[in-house]
């Protein structure tokens, strides 16, 4: 007879949930049906994706209401069926009656999931995020600068994003651990890093635990992503001041791909922009996988389509995308073979309706104030905004 009396055991603490926060996202993915779209083709996205439904557009709370800087900037909330409460911005040109044309500002991933759609909100001087310093928008709050050309934007913190991050308060293990090897690099490089700095260095390790914990329950980041935005787009439409019929949206890298896919997944986008993120899956391989996230890299979506090709999958009237040539993201050749592929799909003599306009610039992955300047005359064009208030002057040599 043996016993383990006398014997000393390692006493382990309790595991933590290794998706705080959000414990009850998987009643919600496992209850409610695949989202319908409005066509097969974008229906075969939303399948790939794994989009849960988005049931009615929930009600928005207005928490406060500024003008400034020829903007009125409000500050919303809603709350979805899972997950914490989400954080939007809505901002419109000051005394111009509607309806408005409506842009949903798409926040890229940046490495920064600690923030959200903040980086492209210019907001009071007295809020704690007022000092954001934009990194890869060229210092500019791309969302207000669109509103002063006549829009109505709504620009909100997506899924694991901003209001809507995980708590990494009790990280879980393997995130724990990646964690603390960040903190002794600190130390011993006499660094103080801020919550933020600490939040962003755990939700790099995290992103992959969410990325599994979504492919368990037969849906993808990209597919939750895709579901807060349909989400976004739906309160956007129901504003009394917007016109439903003259939608558009645009996102910078990730953000980029997400305007992709909306295009794709929701018949009311009429018009919208990709900037830097777009190349043949092709091209990524060897090399330039590693430089980017879960939400380009969807399991199975290469078996649906390229990346350009899935614009075909879009009923918008209207596309720019804009090519960084310096992009570290994606190799040159990838570009210009994607800008060939969508030059041939949206050729009118191939019987596509849709116009499809591609511009190449100089400089790295970043949007900058000129490539801004471009896509807010892109959607101003097609949209049929009016302008209300010109942008700050700039020396802008156009695209080369």
């Amino acid at each position: 007879m043996s016993s383990d009396a006398g014997l000393t055991h390692d006493a382990k603490p309790p595991r933590p949930s290794a998706i705080a926060g959000y414990e009850d996202w998987p009643a919600y993915v496992q209850q409610h049906p695949r989202y319908q779209a409005h066509t097969a083709e974008a229906q075969e996205l939303a399948d790939a994706l794994g989009v849960p439904d988005v049931p009615q557009p929930p009600e928005a709370s207005v928490h406060w209401e500024e003008t400034y800087d020829g903007v009125t900037t409000s500050q919303l909330s809603w709350q979805l069926g899972f997950g914490p409460r989400s954080t939007g911005w809505l901002i419109r040109p000051a005394g111009v009656p509607g309806p408005l044309p409506g842009v949903l500002a798409l926040h890229c991933h940046g490495g920064n999931k600690f923030g959200g759609a903040d980086r492209l909100v210019e907001l009071p001087a007295s809020h704690p995020l007022a000092a954001n310093a934009r990194p890869g928008y060229d210092g500019r709050a791309m969302a207000s600068d669109i509103a002063r050309q006549g829009f109505a934007v709504l620009a909100h913190d997506s899924f694991a994003w901003g209001s809507r991050r995980f708590d990494l308060s009790v990280p879980p293990w393997r995130t724990g651990s990646a964690l603390e090897a960040r903190r002794a690099q600190w130390r011993e490089d006499g660094v103080v890093p801020s919550e933020a700095e600490v939040y962003n260095a755990a939700a790099g390790c995290h992103e992959e635990t969410v990325a599994k914990t979504a492919g368990l329950l037969g849906t993808s980041l990209a597919g939750m992503v895709a579901h807060d935005d349909l989400a976004a787009l739906e309160i956007l439409a129901a504003l009394p001041d917007v016109d439903p019929d003259r939608l558009g949206s645009i996102g910078f890298s990730g953000g980029g791909g997400r305007s992709l896919a909306l295009a794709v997944l929701s018949a009311r986008i009429k018009s919208y922009v990709v900037t830097c993120m777009m190349t043949t899956f092709q091209s990524l391989l060897p090399a330039y996988l590693d430089a980017h996230s879960w939400l380009l890299q969807t399991p199975g979506l290469w078996k649906l389509d390229d990346w350009p090709g899935l614009t075909a999958r879009s009923g918008a009237d209207r596309l720019l995308v804009q090519y960084a040539l310096g992009d570290e993201l994606f190799p040159e050749d990838g570009m210009r073979a994607a800008h060939r592929m969508l030059d041939s799909l949206h050729n009118p003599a191939n019987g596509s309706p849709a116009a499809y306009t591609g511009s190449f610039w100089p400089g790295g992955h970043v949007f900058t104030a000129a490539m801004q300047q471009e896509a807010l005359a892109f959607l101003s064009s097609s949209l049929g905004a009016r302008e209300t208030q010109p942008l700050s002057p700039l020396s802008y040599q156009g695209p080369s």
